[in-house]
């Protein structure tokens, strides 16, 4: 998840584990610190934009790393902070729960995340809360930003403190159990279309748990449908199809990058042709056609398709105001038409079919 909600539940966490302790200003500020290092990753050096993309959140999320390194660094603070030297299975405690945490949230969103690292090298993308969800991370800011301006701990202070936690994590239980029942009712819709619609898969809408964005795949196309909690019925519910451009995905077998893109995105890719370039997207981050990340993994001409070095494409850009609208009016329940995506077919590019004259070069 975002910054800002990796540091607020580190220095919740610390501030319940050893605000007795240190105070709650210390504790939730040393939390937060220890809430955040998992995301150092972000620093290290990537061959291409595929891997940075691809290779996030890997082995400094791991629980197994996390284990190897909460004695380390438990033990820094024991012998650096006094008030903490007799209270070292604590402190040990609190530096794991700090790291782990942060990755458990972040394998609730649709990113992905490889908490079983080294040992299962999948990353773990449950996507039933996006990256940013204020009613998850305002409860806890609120008490953190208590913690720091408290010098001593409270018994007041504490139930709130414990208050914020049990609802954030209820919440974020909460919306694995919304996302079932959205894919159940997508499921029922997909067949009332006569869509034989295979790996059915639910996505929290922006910053909520109340639209829901839900990928439905066939073998020659993909449908994108949008679901309201506060939805009267599904009988006017839109389905927007688009064409999956086996005849692209063909000439890109072996193509590293595009393989990278296919088990990272869980087979979930959009394929599209864009500026004389084969464009691969991931289609759970964004809507259609302004995916978050998307990247150019081989070159068009005449019909034929060549394997080129992975480049970042920018997203397609569509009208702020239309989505805004359509938004506003999907999270009351109200039926809307995505302009964006109204028309079907091809959402960007030409549909010229391709031909395969080299299969793999470089990427």
């Amino acid at each position: 998840m975002d910054s800002l909600t990796q540091f607020t539940l580190g220095a919740a966490v610390s501030a319940l584990c050893l605000g007795k302790k240190l105070g709650p200003r210390k504790s939730a500020l040393l939390g937060g610190i220890l809430g955040t290092v998992p995301d150092l990753d972000v620093f290290l050096p990537f061959d291409n934009p595929v891997d940075a993309f691809v290779l996030h959140r890997g082995w400094t999320h791991s629980f197994f790393i996390h284990a190897l390194a909460t004695p380390v660094v438990g033990e820094i603070l024991v012998r650096s902070i006094g008030a903490l030297r007799e209270s070292r299975a604590r402190v040990w405690l609190t530096v794991f729960l700090c790291f782990t945490t942060h990755a458990i949230i972040d394998a609730m969103t649709v990113y992905g995340t490889r908490i079983f690292w080294p040992f299962d090298p999948d990353p773990v993308g449950v996507g039933s809360i996006f990256i940013i969800d204020p009613l998850y991370t305002v409860p806890l800011l609120i008490v953190v930003i208590w913690a720091f301006f408290s010098a001593n701990w409270t018994s007041r202070f504490q139930s709130w403190l414990v208050a914020a936690l049990i609802f954030s994590t209820s919440y974020m239980g909460l919306s694995i159990a919304l996302q079932a029942h959205v894919e159940n009712r997508a499921e029922t819709i997909f067949a009332d279309a006569g869509i034989d619609a295979r790996n059915v898969f639910a996505i929290a809408g922006p910053f909520n748990t109340i639209v829901w964005k839900v990928i439905g795949q066939e073998d020659d196309r993909y449908h994108n449908l949008y679901i309201s909690l506060f939805d009267e019925d599904d009988e006017q519910a839109r389905v927007y199809t688009h064409p999956t451009r086996s005849d692209l995905t063909a000439c890109l077998e072996g193509n590293d990058a595009f393989e990278k893109l296919r088990w990272f995105s869980r087979g979930y890719f959009g394929t599209a042709l864009q500026g004389g370039k084969v464009v691969i997207s991931d289609l759970r981050m964004g809507l259609t056609p302004s995916y978050v990340f998307r990247f150019a993994v081989a070159e068009y001409a005449a019909g034929n398709v060549r394997s080129i070095p992975p480049q970042a494409i920018e997203g397609q850009l569509t009208s702020l105001s239309d989505d805004l609208n359509w938004l506003a009016d999907r999270f009351v329940g109200q039926p809307s038409v995505r302009a964006a995506e109204a028309s079907g077919g091809e959402p960007y590019g030409t549909t010229e079919t391709a031909s395969c004259v080299e299969r793999q070069t470089s990427g």
